[in-house]
């Protein structure tokens, strides 16, 4: 699982290739987040809102909700979690979160969840496009959540 993880932080940084910066005084970050949740040797469709409040050009906190419909053997999964993010450039973005992992179907049920993520924010115009990587810690096991998120910050 290790080589899985760190092969897929080696193809996120391609990705850190300078290229348009975002405006400092970009404060608030909504986003709509498109990619796949890598579970336990199956890959599934997530999608997700998010958004970020910068406190300083270096600081921000956020919250996210993702959404895995077939998840868990059909069951679904929503997570949703709080997040605290580090910039240390005005593309790169850091994250370390907590919340918990909704489990539907028959026995319905909640696990807390731990989340570390990078995002690197290309900027078209008034968007971003930003490619994450995310590996989420549920008790014992690890998950691992590879997108993009569209944004529009303001």
């Amino acid at each position: 699982m290790r080589n899985k993880i760190l092969k897929c932080i080696a193809c996120s940084l391609i990705f850190l290739i300078p290229v348009a910066q975002a405006s400092d005084e970009v404060k608030h970050v909504p986003g709509i987040f498109i990619g796949t949740t890598h579970f336990d040797s199956e890959s599934e469709f997530t999608f997700g809102i998010e958004y970020e409040y910068k406190f300083t050009n270096e600081w921000g906190a956020g919250v996210v909700y993702e959404r895995t419909n077939d998840a868990h053997h059909g069951d679904g999964t929503a997570v949703v979690l709080a997040s605290l993010f580090y910039h240390p450039t005005k593309n790169i973005r850091l994250g370390v979160g907590f919340g918990e992992e909704r489990i539907g179907g028959g026995h319905p049920h909640n696990e807390d969840l731990y989340r570390i993520s990078s995002a690197y924010d290309f900027h078209v115009g008034a968007f971003g496009i930003a490619p994450t990587v995310a590996v989420d810690f549920i008790d014992d096991e690890e998950a691992i959540v590879i997108g993009f998120a569209i944004t529009r910050p303001f």
